[in-house]
This record gives C-alpha cells, sequence and structure tokens, in this order.
C-alpha cells in the first residue's frame, strides 16, 4: 500500500509530502485547490507520461516519489527478482523530470524503464479518474471482471499461450502451404533449367579454362614457330648456345688451378649451360604438344558457346555461378518432395493445438457462464444501494469463434429505468457504452470494481472523484461501499461529497496558500474538529449553520 508521497516542484506544488493510512483516506478541498494535481503527480510514478509543462520553476527538476509496503505480495517479489531488483520491505518508486524535458524511473534507487515501472505499479495500485468510468462499456474490460470473478486468471492465461501457438503454427502451416503453391507453379520450369545445367555438365572453372585454351590455339602457330626458333639457336644451328658454353666451360677448366677467381667463374658456367639445356628439353616438350586440331577448336567453341548463352541467360559471369544456381535448382525441386511431409507434421501438430485450446475455452466459457447470473444479482443489489434502484445489469454471452480470449463474446447490458416487475422482459437492455449516462457509469463502476476488489489481491485503490453525479442517500450508499473495501485494503478517495467524507477514517484537505506572492498548493490532516467543520462546509456553504454542524459531527460519528 501506498505509505508516503512526496512530490517537488510539480505545477502549483512547490514541495509537498503526504502521509497516507492504510483503510480509507478522504482526499478534499475547494475546486482547483489542487486535488487533481496530486492525482497527477500520482500517476508519473505509476508510468503515465511526462511533460516538461507541470514544472513550475524550470531552472530545477520535478521528483515525485511514492513509498510502497508490499505486504509479501507473490506478484511484487515475482516482479523484483525478474527484473534483477533488491527485495526490500519497503519499495521507493521515483520519477524524474529534468529541465531538459528527459524523464528517469527509478525503483529503490535502480534506474528502470518505463514499461517495467508501469508493471509493477499495477501490482500495487488501481488508480480510478472520472474518465475511467467509460471502461465499464469496453468489450475487453466487461469480459475482464468476468473472468477475475469467475477465477479464470490461470485458465485464461494458459488459453493465451496456446492460441498464440495455435496462430503461428497456422501461419507458419499457411507459409507452406503458400510456398508449394508457388514450387509447384514454377516446378516444371525449374526442372528444365536444372536439365539444362545439369545436361551441360560443367565442370569446376571450366569455362574459364577452355577460354584460356581457345586462346592458346587461336595463337597455336606462331608459339610454335616461336618455340621451334628458340630450340634451333639452343641445340640445332651451327653454332647451338648450349655447345658454346660448353666449349667456353672445357676451355676454361685447362687454366682453373691457375687463378683464383676462375673455379667460380667455371661454377657459373657449367650453371648456365646446365640451365638453358633444361630450357631447351621444356621448349622441345611444350611444341611437340602444341597442335592445332580444327575439329577440337570447333568442339571448344560449340562448348564456351553453350557456358555464355548459360551465364548470359542466368545474369552470372562464372562457371561456379553456373553450378551454384543448378544447386539451388536441385534443391527447390527437393524441397517440393520435402514441403508435403512438413506441412502435414505441422496440420497434426496444429489440430493437437486447436483441440486444447478448444478444451480449456470451453472449460473458461463454462465458469462465465457460472458466474454471469451471480455477477447481475450482486451488481444490481448494489445499484440499488448507490441510488439506481430501477437500475439492472445484465450479461450478455454469446458463443464465437475461437479468439484470443476464448469462444465467447462478452457484453454488458443496462437499463436504468427498468419498471418493477419487468426484469425478465426482453429487450429493455442495451449495452452499457449506449445508454448509461457519466453517472451511472461512475456508480456501476464502483459496484463493479468493488466486487473485483474482493478478488483480485490489489493492495491500493484511488478513486478521483468517483462520486461524480450523485448525492445525498446515493452517496452516503457510495460512501458505505468504499468503507467495506477498505476493510481488507487501503482506500484513496477524492471527494465532494460531505457523505463519503464522513466515513473515512483519515481526512486530508488539500489547500492553496499565497507565499511570497506565489500560490502554492498544500496538503493537511485533519484533526477530528477540523473534519467536523469542514464536513458542515461541505453540507451549508462556507459559514456552516448549527444543523449542518450537528449533521457532520454525526456523520463522523458513524
Amino acid at each position: 500500500m501506498l505509505r508516503r508521497l512526496s512530490i517537488q516542484n510539480y505545477a502549483i506544488i512547490d514541495d509537498l509530502e503526504i502521509d497516507f493510512s492504510d483503510t480509507l483516506t478522504a482526499i478534499t478541498g475547494e475546486t482547483g485547490a489542487g486535488k487533481s494535481i496530486i492525482v497527477g503527480a500520482l500517476g508519473l510514478i505509476l508510468g503515465d507520461r511526462a511533460d516538461t509543462g507541470v514544472l513550475i520553476n524550470k531552472g530545477k527538476k520535478c521528483i515525485v516519489e511514492g513509498t510502497f509496503s508490499a505486504d509479501n505480495k507473490i506478484g511484487v517479489k515475482e516482479f523484483l527478482h525478474r527484473n534483477e531488483l533488491d527485495p526490500e520491505e519497503e519499495l521507493v518508486l521515483r520519477r524524474e523530470i529534468g529541465t531538459n524535458g528527459k524523464s528517469r524511473a527509478f525503483i529503490n534507487d535502480t534506474p528502470v524503464n518505463l514499461v517495467q515501472l508501469q508493471e509493477l505499479s499495477s501490482l500495487l495500485v488501481d488508480l480510478h479518474q472520472q474518465f475511467d468510468a467509460l471502461e465499464v462499456g469496453e468489450i475487453g474490460f466487461q469480459r475482464e471482471v468476468l473472468d477475475a470473478l469467475a477465477g479464470n486468471g490461470i485458465q485464461v492465461e494458459s488459453y493465451k499461450k496456446i492460441f498464440r501457438q495455435w496462430q503461428h503454427l497456422q501461419a507458419a502451416c499457411e507459409a507452406l502451404k503458400v510456398q508449394k503453391r508457388q514450387f509447384e507453379k514454377e516446378a516444371d520450369y525449374n526442372l528444365f533449367q536444372f536439365k539444362e545445367l545439369e545436361d551441360a555438365g560443367f565442370k569446376e572453372n571450366e569455362l574459364e579454362t577452355i577460354d584460356a585454351e581457345m586462346k592458346m590455339l587461336s595463337n597455336a602457330e606462331g608459339i610454335k614457330n616461336a618455340l621451334n626458333k628458340v630450340y634451333f639457336e639452343l641445340q640445332e644451328s651451327e653454332t647451338p648456345v648450349v655447345q658454346q658454353l660448353k666449349s667456353f666451360l672445357n676451355q676454361l677448366q685447362a687454366y682453373a688451378s691457375y687463378h683464383t677467381d676462375l673455379p667460380a667463374l667455371i661454377q657459373r658456367v657449367q650453371s648456365a649451360q646446365i640451365e638453358l639445356q633444361d630450357i631447351a628439353d621444356d621448349v622441345d616438350r611444350i611444341c611437340s604438344k602444341i597442335n592445332y586440331s580444327p575439329e577440337k577448336v570447333e568442339q571448344l567453341n560449340e562448348r564456351l558457346s553453350l557456358g555464355f548463352t548459360l551465364q548470359k541467360k542466368h545474369g552470372v559471369q562464372s562457371t561456379n555461378e553456373l553450378r551454384e544456381i543448378q544447386k539451388q535448382l536441385q534443391n527447390k525441386l527437393q524441397a517440393v518432395l520435402n514441403l508435403d511431409e512438413s506441412i502435414q507434421q505441422k496440420e497434426k501438430e496444429n489440430q493437437k493445438l486447436l483441440e486444447e485450446a478448444t478444451k480449456l475455452s470451453s472449460i473458461i466459457s463454462a465458469k462465465r457462464h457460472q458466474q454471469a447470473k451471480p455477477l447481475e444479482d450482486k451488481v444490481n443489489k448494489l445499484l440499488a444501494q448507490v441510488g439506481m434502484p430501477n437500475a439492472k445489469l445484465k450479461v450478455d454471452i454469446k458463443p464465437s469463434t475461437l479468439s484470443s480470449s476464448g469462444c465467447d463474446v462478452i457484453e454488458f447490458l443496462f437499463d436504468a429505468n427498468l419498471p418493477a416487475g419487468q426484469a425478465g422482459k426482453s429487450g429493455q437492455f442495451l449495452p452499457v457504452r449506449k445508454v448509461a449516462s457519466g453517472g451511472e457509469l461512475s456508480r456501476l463502476m464502483l459496484c463493479i470494481k468493488s466486487l473485483v476488489a474482493q478478488i483480485v489481491d490489489l493492495p491500493t485503490l484511488i478513486f478521483d472523484e468517483i462520486d461524480s453525479g450523485i448525492s445525498g442517500e446515493a452517496a452516503r450508499q457510495v460512501g458505505i461501499i468504499l468503507k467495506d473495501l477498505a476493510a481488507k485494503r487501503q482506500i484513496l478517495c477524492i471527494t465532494h461529497q460531505p457523505q463519503i467524507a464522513g466515513k473515512a477514517h483519515t481526512h486530508l484537505f488539500v489547500y492553496k496558500e499565497t507565499l511570497k506572492d506565489t500560490v502554492k498548493t498544500n496538503i493537511r490532516r485533519l484533526s477530528l474538529e477540523e473534519r467536523i467543520t469542514t464536513i458542515a462546509k461541505m453540507l451549508s456553504g462556507e459559514k456552516p449553520t448549527a444543523a449542518a454542524l450537528a449533521n457532520a459531527k454525526e456523520m463522523v460519528a458513524n
């Protein structure tokens, strides 16, 4: 529950600290005193969007800090563990808005993102404001209410998980079917292309090798002539170079012992003679292998032409790219054969998930139907208590195809002026969102929340002017409902109704004061006498009458 709220530099609040009791706290004050500003500041630590417009002093940041006790709440412990936050006896949620407009959030002084702050605060506080009453007309909210009262929480989460898996598997199965249809559509053409490449049977880098060989054959005559000339000069001329070197070697060797430099020179000449002899042999060998063949040239030309044609067709530049395309086509053709098996497997899994989802949705639906009548009876009883004796709520549940919420379409129907004795007459009820006024929505929301609060373990409920549009006995009954709720949880209620303020255990008064020509919002806890005076003023005006004071005293005493 909320123990303390500290607000600095927010709107017309300079520095404010509020301590809260753990039962029913009424917050009152003149219109414009700043009650809603306090709720707005509280909204920041609950994860609302930040706005630099709230900074009254542009030179310093705005800080809102709330201290909560979690009372060993399991959901809070799980959140802290999951987000690697240290568990403490008290939780401190803080929000800071810098002068540059940037917002930061903290849990126990550890920086967190806004989503984490929202998730934790949703486990601690339910903040109901005037416009929130519109939620009661929303289908999603109505379904959540019925599920909460029916105790469907675990089953609904399990169902949603299975339904999401079913949806994903169904989408995957459909994608495979689309892929199969596309493959089948292209199968004949893919097979033709594959056979074309398979028949060509190109080896790795074959076209590049052929291209090089063709260039050689095109110049075969010139190459052979050049090689023959080289070989002739080295070995077969009148004075072959190799023989001349051999002669030089013999002449030098005769004098090798007479000069110290000659052995080294002889060695070099000998090496040159051996190397030229090897060159001559290689020239002869290469020359003997160069044989121009028109038939071979024609054969290579045909192969090269086929390769270039296929390269152009597939938009590639090399033999290996053609081979890769052939491999891809082969994979596609093989995939067609494998797709049927994959589709059958996924359809089998899909059917199993569908059966699980259908079975679980039926269990959820049965519990919803079981809870519908008790919900109607309890809400209608509370509606009479809050001054709407002729108003009736009806829970309409219709079957539907499976959706993320189950197999039901749930809608709350409402009739605010149902004549006595006609509760069963058809055609009297219309959707809440179409027929209920603002005041009726507020009271209906209070009735529903008071029932849900008995089921949902939420430590703090905050109502911002839930009493809009009511007064007198209806307001007194709303006060009774809030007081009953406060027996098990903390209730904070911003109200203009003396009947509700009179039921509170603690009364906080919001007021404006002028300090150094600046208007500031402040708040203080009222003593018993101050409460009586304040409630009397709420009953009869700024100068309360004796009757109003007596009435206020009776309200507080009761």
